[in-house]
């Protein structure tokens, strides 16, 4: 038993393999980043080593991620998956070796009792006898002399290893997440900073109209224009408020706790300037270390293992079953030389007609693989594109951001030299009005335009994964 044991443990681990070969795939995007007006020009380079506080060096913004990757729930949820990832990994390598299970048993049968003669009268006859039986053993174990559960054991592998790269992804994109949030409520602040500017600024312009229409050198409708403008810019603070709590409901959702008031930018202006920029000249290979696309290549991976084996099933099933023990009619007797027995057993099973579902699996098997290789495929153009797309950005929101901040200096000075003619009675108050309109306008376009070009920062570091702490080591055996 011991030889048989130890026969079938060297044929478990010298398993052929009738997984398809894995072959190298060929990058379906360009080998480097498009490169244009809109695009930055710099050379390729290798991704240097980063975490997010490199990139978000803000203490606020670092703190509320720091909370975040302690506390929120979708982050516990992809840990939980993982733990049973790595369980059901376990389990299936398990079946690659023998189980083993000992067992006892204690029994009396009663031979029962037997009448003899006439009348209700005879002789009484009973017997009965005690049997104990300690033993060890194998069941059922599969020889598995044709890689089926070695194949098997690496698609949970591969799938586990999935599961990681998934977590990753979550983390890397709450990072990202809580970093715009951030960005838009301050934002946010700024637009409700420009609201009460603008409505100070509209009341003080409807005094002015009210009292010059007292005096009557000012009509009507020039105080209902500037109460307009007023009503306008009052509607516009309470949203702007409404706008605010919504925004720390968002960040409280994401750091899975309550957000500390001193942790929340004052404006854009300020938020914007500690984002740092991110390395964009790139080898497009880089791409395959986004967590994504690592999951995505893992899953490939298993879904290969599934074809070995699903070819595996066509060939015989070649299983042990061995048992050593003791039994003996008397407990005290149970250990003694004479009680010991042994038992072993092979089983072959070789299906002979299944009407093609054999083969039908191996089939089902290679279409699997065909579509999580396009998966994968898929998920490096899609990744390719989220570069590109932020580059196109990033290549021209300088531009934009300049152009509208002499747009917000240009429409201030306007305003401000239309507002003194109309108070010196030079123009009507039309020019003043429209002059206000335009500066409070400029004035929200500058501050969606810093908060683009602070967001795409953001967008960059997210889309090339290359964060050190989550882009961990590839995990082995």
């Amino acid at each position: 038993m011991r030889h048989a044991l130890i026969l079938a443990a060297l044929l478990a681990t010298t398993a052929c393999s009738m997984d398809p070969k894995a072959v190298e795939q060929t990058l379906p995007v360009p080998p480097s980043w498009p490169i244009g007006d809109a695009y930055l020009r710099q050379s390729e380079a290798t991704l240097p080593g980063i975490t997010y506080r490199d990139i978000f060096r803000d203490s606020r913004l670092r703190g509320l991620i720091e909370q975040a990757l302690a506390n929120n729930r979708d982050l516990r949820v992809a840990a939980a998956n993982i733990a049973a990832a790595r369980a059901q990994y376990r389990i299936q390598r398990a079946s690659q070796l023998p189980q083993i299970d000992l067992g006892g048993r204690a029994g009396y049968t009663d031979n029962g009792n037997n009448d003899a003669g006439t009348g209700g009268t005879g002789a009484r006859a009973s017997g009965g006898r005690a049997s104990y039986s300690a033993d060890v053993g194998v069941s059922g174990f599969e020889l598995d002399l044709f890689g089926r559960l070695a194949s098997l054991t690496r698609a949970e592998q591969n799938r586990y290893f999935a599961t990681e790269a998934a977590a990753r992804a979550t983390r890397l994109t709450l990072v990202g997440d809580i970093a715009d949030a951030w960005l838009t409520y301050a934002a946010d602040a700024s637009l409700l900073r420009i609201a009460q500017d603008t409505t100070a600024s509209a009341e003080r312009s409807v005094d002015l109209t009210r009292a010059r229409l007292r005096g009557g050198i000012a009509p009507r409708t020039d105080l209902r224009q500037a109460e307009q403008v007023l009503a306008t810019a009052q509607a516009d603070l309470a949203e702007q408020r409404t706008a605010l709590a919504q925004d720390v409901n968002a960040l409280q959702l994401l750091v899975g706790a309550p957000i500390d008031p001193p942790l929340l930018p004052a404006s854009i202006e300020e938020a914007a300037e500690t984002i740092a920029e991110l390395p964009a000249g790139l080898d497009s290979r880089i791409l395959l270390r986004r967590p994504d696309v690592v999951q995505a290549e893992y899953a490939l991976r298993a879904a290969n293992a599934e074809i070995g084996a699903a070819r595996a099933a066509l060939f015989p099933t070649i299983s042990l079953t061995g048992a050593l023990g003791f039994a003996s009619s008397a407990l005290s007797s149970l250990f003694s030389g004479g009680a010991f027995n042994w038992s072993g057993s092979g089983n072959a099973a070789y299906p002979i007609f299944r009407a093609g579902a054999g083969r039908a699996g191996v089939a089902l098997s290679e279409a699997q693989r065909d579509a999580a290789l396009a998966t994968y495929e898929g998920s490096i153009q899609a990744a390719f594109r989220d570069v590109a797309d932020g580059l196109a950005r990033r290549g021209t929101i300088d531009e934009q951001l300049r152009a509208n901040e002499l747009q917000a200096r240009a429409t201030a000075d306007n305003y401000r030299l239309a507002e003194a003619r109309y108070r010196g009675g030079v123009d009507g108050f039309l020019s003043s009005l429209d002059a206000q309109r335009s500066l409070y306008s400029a004035q929200r376009t500058l501050v969606f335009t810093r908060q683009i070009r602070a967001s795409n920062l953001v967008t960059l570091y997210r889309a090339l994964g290359g964060d050190m702490i989550l882009a961990l080591d590839t995990p082995t055996s």
